[in-house]
Formats: structure tokens, C-alpha cells, sequence
């Protein structure tokens, strides 16, 4: 009431409530900046503390958080890659939401180029971590505990290993229809549906209600255009579908997607030199000749030959072999005539980014192993 006994005109609500800041690791980050947040993990033999180094990107205005993660296996360079790029977007000052970027997970093995934790063990496996455990197990508890609660989505970036080129996927768990929306905007060339292994990062965001998607590309120790471009593309569309950034005048590759639901690898009948005949991305028929395995002593040569049909997504580029080892990952679809159409379609239609998403351009192209 005023002093005149008339009633005090009611204040309307500010349409710009200011939105509160982002904490992590009891690190504030005010909207519309964004912080580098190291946690620490642990002590390495040199009394050096191991960090996880977390960027937080805090839109000014409200919207979804996604999580971005690479380098979970060391020596996987092209997520690194993708997310360096994504976090230059001049279009993310304009973010609706936040962004939590983790570009190096496994930060020892980045550092010594090997895909494993310092005790040799494979830091995929051991999630969801433990506070008392190995050193890859308290870097998993941290990434699990303190940084994926925050996420509404994630993407975690991959490649193959070492001399094994994986043609550029997006793997799925079955039991989770909003990971396949997801999968459905990033748009892949092939998308491979399935059970998330216990012990990995993709099973501990499905025990935590998280839609993720795992992006398989390229190989361990190298770059290639192909894997980046997709990556970054995808991610982008991501954001966008999720009104996390402003829509892009430029037109999207548009390609129907293969989706599978089973792969097999076709293995080596004898030990020997191996030729491949069968580049990535191919649609190979039934007892179709894949590549041969000569006796080094001039004797005799095996071939090797698809004992089903499908779609070639991984490849070993290994000169030798031995006798049972993997020598092409092929994913199993009941169309070959329309996948063929398709992965010829993908690789003519290479992401077309421009100088502000390309900033740093890779020369070599995986898909026809070419440098342009």
C-alpha cells in the first residue's frame, strides 16, 4: 500500500532474468565466457599432478548442455581435431545453453602417443572409475562423477588403431531411441546400432540416462580430412537441431544413412604378406574377393573373400599377418545395390566447411588415401 491507502502498482517481471553462472569443480563460469577447468585425478611417479582439463563454453542465454569428449584412447588425434575446431566457432558467442569440451581425456597417453594409461591398461574399460583405484580409474571416476552429471548429451570422437582406418561412423546403443535421433541429425555415412560394453564410457552414460554418440573415424597417430570434416559437420548439425547455435545459411550434405545392426570381421586364413584389394566404404557381395595372403617364400597365395554381404568400415593397412588376424571389419545391411549408391554418393559429397570451420586444413583424404 502507499501512504495514501491506494494499492502499489505491481513490477513486471524482468524479461531478462540474468542466467545464473555455470560450476564445475566449485569453478564458476559467468554466461556468455568461458573458463578452462582443471580437476585433479591423481599423482603421476614424478609427483606431478594429473589434471583433467575441462573447457566450459556458458551461453548467455538458456538452453541444453552438450558434452564433448576425445583422447580417451591417447593416441587418437582426429576428436582432439574436430573439438579444437569446434571450440574456434564464431558462432559460439551467440550459444544458447553450454558447451563442456574435453579434447585430451587420456592426457598421459596423449603425451606418449600410446593409446593406453601408463600401466598399460585401456582406459575404455574401466569406467565408471573408482576414487581408490588405478590412476585410469580415478581419471575415469572424475570424468563419470564430476563432469558428466552436467551433460544433457554427449559425442565421444574415436578412430581405429594404429594402421586400421575406420571409414566414419556413429555407433549407437540400442535401448536408447534419443541417441538415435541424435545419430539421425549428425547425419553419418553408416551408423552401427548395438549393446554398449560394460566398462565403457558409452555404458556409463547409458546407467546415467545420457544420450550419446560414439563417432568412429580415420586411424590412431594421424589426421585425415574425411574423419574432420564429418566430425565437425555433425557436430554442428547437433548443436543446431538442439537450438544450441544459430542455423547456418550454408546447405547440408544430405545422403541417406546405412544403418546396421551387426558386423563381423574377415579374417586371415593363413599367416603371410597381405595385400588388400577393397578400399574403405565399399559394398562387397557374398564370397567376393576382398584381398589375397601371399607366402612370403613364393609358394602359394590365399585369397580372401567376404563370407558375408555388407559394407567395409574398417580395414588393417598392416603389410603381414597372421593366421586369424582381423583383416576387414564389414558391416551387414540388406540393401547392397542402395549402400553402394549411397557410400558413393557420401564420398562425392565431402563436407564443403568454410575458412572459419577449416581453419587448419588436413591435406590427406583417408577415403581415397590421397594427399590433395
Amino acid at each position: 500500500m502507499t501512504d495514501d491507502g491506494s494499492a502499489r502498482p505491481k513490477r513486471r517481471a524482468s524479461k531478462t532474468a540474468k542466467r545464473p553462472p555455470f560450476v564445475l569443480n566449485g569453478q564458476e563460469v559467468a554466461p556468455g565466457t568461458r573458463e578452462q577447468i582443471p580437476i585433479p585425478v591423481g599423482t603421476f611417479l614424478t609427483h606431478e599432478e594429473l589434471r583433467l582439463r575441462v573447457t566450459v563454453v556458458h551461453g548467455k542465454k538458456t538452453g541444453p548442455t552438450l558434452m564433448l569428449t576425445a583422447g580417451i584412447h591417447g593416441d587418437e588425434y582426429n576428436g582432439t581435431e574436430i573439438i579444437r575446431r569446434i571450440l574456434r566457432q564464431p558462432r559460439l558467442s551467440r550459444l544458447r545453453g553450454t558447451l563442456i569440451a574435453v579434447p585430451i581425456v587420456n592426457r598421459p597417453g596423449f603425451v606418449t602417443r600410446s593409446r593406453y594409461m601408463p600401466d598399460r591398461r585401456d582406459l575404455n574399460r574401466l569406467f565408471p572409475g573408482s576414487a581408490t583405484g588405478s590412476l585410469g580409474g580415478r581419471l575415469a571416476r572424475v570424468l563419470t562423477e564430476e563432469v558428466l552429471p552436467h551433460a544433457d548429451a554427449v559425442i565421444d570422437l574415436h578412430t581405429g588403431a594404429i594402421n586400421r582406418p575406420n571409414f566414419p561412423q556413429i555407433r549407437i546403443s540400442a535401448d536408447c531411441p534419443e541417441s538415435r535421433e541424435l545419430a539421425r541429425i549428425f547425419d553419418p555415412p553408416v551408423m552401427l546400432i548395438g549393446h554398449a560394453r560394460e566398462g565403457t564410457f558409452r555404458h556409463s552414460c547409458l546407467e546415467l540416462g545420457k544420450p550419446s554418440l560414439l563417432y568412429e573415424a580415420g586411424e590412431a597417430l594421424r589426421l585425415d580430412a574425411p574423419s574432420i570434416r564429418f566430425g565437425t559437420e555433425g557436430i554442428l548439425a547437433v548443436m543446431q537441431q538442439l537450438e544450441m547455435l544459430p542455423t547456418s545459411k550454408r546447405s547440408r550434405r544430405r545422403t541417406p544413412t546405412l544403418v546396421s545392426h551387426r558386423s563381423y570381421w574377415e579374417r586371415s586364413p593363413a599367416g603371410g604378406i597381405f595385400t588388400p584389394l577393397v578400399a574403405l566404404g565399399k559394398a562387397v557381395e557374398k564370397d567376393s574377393l576382398l584381398g589375397f595372403i601371399a607366402d612370403p617364400h613364393g609358394s602359394k597365395e590365399t585369397p580372401v573373400k567376404a563370407t558375408r554381404a555388407g559394407v567395409l568400415i574398417g580395414r588393417t593397412n598392416e603389410a603381414v599377418a597372421d593366421e586369424g588376424d582381423g583383416l576387414f571389419h564389414i558391416a551387414l545391411l540388406d540393401d547392397l545395390e542402395s549402400a553402394e549408391q549411397s557410400i558413393a554418393n557420401t564420398a562425392d559429397a565431402m563436407p564443403s566447411l568454410d575458412n572459419r570451420e577449416d581453419d587448419h586444413p588436413v591435406p590427406y583424404d583417408s577415403l581415397n588415401d590421397t594427399i590433395s
